[in-house]
């Protein structure tokens, strides 16, 4: 199995890169979050330049953040400076839209977007849809060398429900999902596994990414102590965060059911009322808030992410090789990098 790392794009992102190439970590992923974090190419840029071996993907892009020849162009970027280590990581959008009040986008309209980048990216002519009306673009002088164009970057994408798991299937080479509950990431790669099938795809040829955040504990601490709040919290409450914007449709566990109703009443309280995203947003999948303490619970952390003593992970992740998940990626919080260390030492058992 693979193990990468998921980072919140920095400028100083290339350091945690450095040292999981130098743990042994086959994959970075960097966050495509513009309203929480620096940009993505600028942060893969400088890991490129400090790395020589692990490969750096976007984790994950998000269309609607840029037009598809300047994604195009900072890829081609990227490969310039790490041939044959960047991945194209890609998805509809949850945190990087949701920031500014917006749903994820159209799987249609992210289908065209892979196309015109992925053919870009090959040299090819392309007709791309701008301003209401098709344009023909092409990289105009690739021989130049100031950019790598020819040949493919593996594409991944994020995908979670049933359309978006046929897409995967059909024009990805790998597929990106955030697993918690063990039972969840089961039944999850056994759907996208189905949908491989229904499209004519062996299961096998599709690379699958199980991402995660957690805690490492020591023997007797606690799943809500200070440290496990810090690596672990900002997974768990990302459900409540996905509840109030109406990202996630699921069905509400009859046990979360009172902290969900908690959590709408401070959600309602966010200011300004037409603008409540700017606050549920705040700190999404990088660190608690102050008034969100009180949800990070033991029970919950220990529900949703991957949180436990090191033999519990060790089993944890054996459990999700077993299933067929190739690469476990392990997102940071930002300030509590250097838990990459613990995870390296669960890592190396598996």
């Amino acid at each position: 199995m693979d193990f990468g790392i998921g980072i919140a794009s920095g400028v100083d992102g290339w350091k945690v890169a450095q040292r999981a190439e130098a743990l042994g970590f086959t994959h970075a992923w960097f966050y495509d979050t513009q309203m929480l974090c620096a940009d993505v190419f600028v942060s893969m840029a400088l890991a490129a330049v400090k790395t020589s071996r692990i490969r750096l993907g976007t984790g994950v892009l998000v269309p609607a953040n840029r037009i598809a020849p300047a994604a195009a162009n900072g890829f081609a970027t990227l490969r310039k400076l790490a041939p044959d280590r960047i991945d194209f990581g890609v998805g509809t959008g949850f945190t990087a839209r949701n920031t500014m009040g917006l749903a994820a986008m159209r799987l249609g309209d992210m289908r065209e977007y892979i196309r015109v980048v992925r053919q870009l990216l090959a040299g090819q002519l392309v007709e791309w849809e701008a301003e209401g009306a098709p344009r023909k673009v092409r990289f105009l002088d690739p021989a130049s060398g100031l950019l790598a164009v020819g040949g493919d970057i593996p594409l991944h994408v994020s995908a979670f429900g049933p359309r978006a798991r046929a897409l995967t299937a059909e024009i990805a080479d790998g597929w990106l999902a955030f697993v918690g509950r063990p039972s969840r990431a089961q039944r999850d790669i056994r759907a996208m596994e189905e949908s491989c099938r229904a499209v004519g795809r062996d299961p096998a040829t599709l690379y699958k990414t199980a991402f995660t955040m957690g805690c490492v504990l020591d023997a007797g601490e606690s799943a809500d102590s200070s440290r496990a709040r810090i690596e672990a919290g900002p997974l768990a409450l990302s459900f409540f965060h996905g509840v109030m914007d109406g990202t996630l449709r699921a069905r509400i566990p009859e046990a979360l059911a009172p902290a969900v109703a908690d959590y709408r009443r401070l959600y309602e309280s966010f200011e300004p009322s037409d603008a409540r995203y700017l606050t549920l947003h705040k700190g999404h999948f990088i660190k608690p808030r102050p008034e969100e303490e009180r949800f990070l619970t033991a029970s919950l952390i220990r529900d949703l992410t991957t949180t436990g003593i090191a033999d519990e992970l060790v089993d944890r992740v054996r459990d999700l090789a077993a299933s067929g998940y190739q690469q476990l990626a392990i997102c940071l919080a930002p300030s509590r990098e250097d838990a990459i260390d613990r995870w390296a030492r669960v890592l190396d058992r598996v």
